[in-house]
């Protein structure tokens, strides 16, 4: 049962980690939890207590604990919690912006006395519209009711506050509810970026990026070749998967971010919260020998993304950060025998390449150099080797800079090349050529090496600030390496400039790399720079935003997706109406069609579903292997969506269900499915999402 019980007790996603964003979602769940005490009860004596209960319609288990001289003793009793006149208001998890629902309310009379009830309901955000807001309800005797409110919520994001009161029979309830609006769409940024030679000028007039309330933007000034600082940080940082490699590359950069920028007063407090919500994290990757997984709870070590959360956890030690001590100990344990163990020709997988495979290793007895535990036997091995590829070499490089042994590095590197030939890897090392680049780039920094690490940094700067795609490895080890190259040298002249926004002119300069400004995007402006400095300087002006539902098209690049809706019983459904109530699934079929003859690794099928569909979380009962239903590697389902992932090869169709309830009645919007290679942009397709409706109940389908 062990793979079975692997999936059951699979730790869910990373959304709780996001606390800095905390006071602007919406608090759903809101127990009742009283702890009274202690007390000190006399022998033969009785005492009571009367607790208040807050809103709140169920029942409380109370639980007394006593105990005198090592001696203990409990009991307990499930009390309901009830009044005369009760109301329960439900909603789904989410809503989405230009939704609509029928709200309903669950009137309670508990008491004869109650007889005609009036339900009252208020939002206070100003994100919904109600057209009725009182309504009547009566009772011939004890019993319940249900109201209905319409409600249109706003082309808007943010928190939904509710409060719906009812008074009937001399009696009052009140309940508070609160929802989250958010836009499911993926973020979209647009970047203009221009060279500004001393005393030049230049002005942009620009148009806010997506739906009101999503809008984001920055003006980037730096004194180095650009490296498109902020969207390459804000790429990682809002990656909607939470694999190992991916949670790590979010925070690996923001240890060295403040050698690049100025801090504001959020940044300060936001970028130390969010290293140490990567440390905490890491914990439910951790194996029991020691490495990590991949995905959290699985059981085998990924050998290079140990080695990467190694790397991390060393530097933001060094950095001043407290990191669990047991946690690099047992790592140390396991990299040591691995690399010991570490055999040229026996390759974890087959279709590792022996490039990979000895960078793998290089990159391991680096991060053990780095720990002070370097194993010289090893690294002399590696070192031996016969054909050693180029990446190995410089990693290599890398471990005897730090092990303390230079002069070895020195002759390691000597008259070697800096080029990487152009490549992407799909899993395994994750790598790419940029990323390689700046492996050396790091590597030549540890040599102490300025001038070939000052001509490095150009071409990997360059790298970063094109429009190339590149993945979560690739932007976090670029941006890390250019962090630590100017961590490395000292701080540069001060340079100035004016800017102005919507016509207010603003003088400026920094002594850091680059500097950011926040530029209000919510409506259409007019930004405009002046370089009063005397070294050409590079500007950037960054709009992001989440578009309107209904923009997407529909896609398929070396790669086909099929969506298709059915009944439990396999029969074909429209979902753009369904009867309230209705169980089904959702089907997606995934096609490798061979246009590309290599297997696809680390794909992701993302499926966001409408507010009004509710996933049924069918895991803990072992129902997911729906019919012909394919096992994906890992599965992380959340409120409002189903993330899958999977491996799939040449001419291999897979299939991944779902199963759904027609829960709420309303209008919704379902975005669009899309499935991609996480390591590899080439490789995509995308449905495009539409607007369906939850009708009355009883309805054929």
């Amino acid at each position: 049962y062990g793979g079975e019980l692997e999936r059951i007790l699979s730790i869910g996603g990373d959304a709780g980690l996001n606390r800095a964003a905390a006071q602007d979602r919406a608090n759903r769940f809101k127990p009742v939890v009283m702890h009274l005490g202690p007390f000190e009860l006399k022998a033969g004596r009785k005492a009571k207590h009367e607790i208040t209960i807050p809103n709140y319609i169920g029942a409380v288990r109370t639980m007394v604990i006593a105990s005198e001289n090592g001696a203990y003793g409990a009991t307990e009793k499930t009390t309901p919690v009830k009044k005369p006149l009760m109301i329960l208001a439900t909603l789904p998890r989410v809503l989405g912006p230009g939704e609509s629902l029928k709200l309903p309310v669950n009137v309670f009379a508990m008491d004869q006395k109650v007889k005609n009830v009036s339900i009252s309901i208020a939002e206070s955000s100003g994100l919904a519209g109600i057209s009725q807001k009182s309504k009547s309800i009566s009772f011939g005797k004890p019993g319940d009711g249900l109201v209905e409110f319409d409600v249109q919520m706003a082309e808007r994001i943010g928190v939904a506050k509710f409060t719906i009161t009812a008074q009937g029979g001399g009696e009052t309830s009140k309940q508070e509810i609160e929802i989250q609006v958010r836009n499911p769409n993926p973020i979209v940024t647009d970047v203009v970026a221009v060279v500004l030679e001393p005393n030049k000028d230049w002005s942009q007039s620009f148009e806010p990026v997506g739906m009101r309330g999503t809008n984001e933007g920055i003006l980037e000034i730096s004194n180095i070749p650009p490296i498109n600082l902020g969207e390459r940080l804000n790429y990682l940082i809002q990656y909607p998967y939470g694999c190992l490699e991916q949670t790590l590359s979010g925070g690996f950069p923001q240890l060295y971010v403040n050698k690049l920028i100025e801090l504001n007063d959020d940044q300060k407090k936001s970028v130390p919260n969010n290293i140490k919500a990567t440390i905490d994290r890491l914990k439910q990757f951790q194996t029991e020998n020691g490495g990590f997984a991949y995905w959290p709870g699985n059981s085998t070590p990924d050998h290079w993304s140990t080695s990467y959360a190694g790397h991390f956890l060393l530097e933001a030690k060094a950095l001043g950060y407290a990191v669990p001590g047991g946690m690099l100990d047992r790592w140390t344990k396991f990299q040591k025998k691995v690399a010991r163990m570490w055999d040229p020709k026996q390759k974890e997988y087959g279709f590792v390449s022996d490039q990979s495979h000895e960078l793998n290793q290089a990159y391991r007895l680096y991060t053990l150099a780095l720990a002070k535990e370097a194993e010289m036997g090893a690294m002399n091995r590696l070192r031996e080797s016969k054909n050693l590829s180029l990446q190995a070499k410089w990693r290599l490089a890398a471990a005897y800079a730090v092990a303390g042994k230079p002069e070895v590095a020195k002759s390691i590197t000597k008259g070697l090349s800096r080029s990487i030939a152009d490549y992407t890897e799909m899993s395994y090392t994750y790598g790419s050529d940029l990323r390689d680049e700046a492996m050396i780039l790091e590597t030549l920094v540890l040599m102490n090496d300025k001038t070939a690490a000052g001509q490095m940094v150009r071409d990997v700067a360059e790298g970063l600030s094109s429009q190339r795609w590149l993945s979560t490895q690739t932007t976090a080890y670029a941006l890390l390496a250019i962090g630590k190259f100017v961590g490395n040298t000292e701080v540069g002249k001060r340079y100035t400039f004016t800017y102005a926004l919507n016509d207010k002119t603003v003088n400026a300069g920094s002594t850091m790399p680059v500097m950011q400004i926040e530029v209000p995007s919510n409506s259409a402006g007019k930004v405009s720079v002046k370089n009063t400095s005397q070294t050409t300087l590079f500007a950037r002006l960054i709009l992001r935003g989440q578009p309107v539902a209904g923009a997407e098209t529909a896609s398929a690049n070396n790669l086909n997706i099929n969506v298709m809706y059915k009944t439990l019983d396999g029969r074909a459904i429209n979902p753009a109406s369904l009867p309230q109530g209705t169980d089904f699934v959702a089907e997606v079929k995934i096609t490798h069609p061979g246009t590309r003859a290599i297997p696809y690794r680390e794909m992701a099928l993302n499926q966001i579903f409408p507010s009004g569909w509710e996933i049924l979380n069918t895991r803990l009962d072992n129902l997911e292997s729906f019919g012909s239903a394919s096992k994906p590697e890992y599965q992380d389902i959340r409120d409002d969506r189903v993330n899958t992932f999977f491996d799939i090869f040449q001419g291999q169709t897979q299939t991944f269900v779902v199963r759904l309830n027609a829960a709420y009645q309303g209008r919704f919007y379902l975005p669009a499915t899309s499935c991609e290679a996480m390591y590899d942009h080439t490789i995509n397709a995308r449905r495009p999402g539409q607007w369906v409706e939850v009708v009355a109940p009883g309805g054929a389908i």
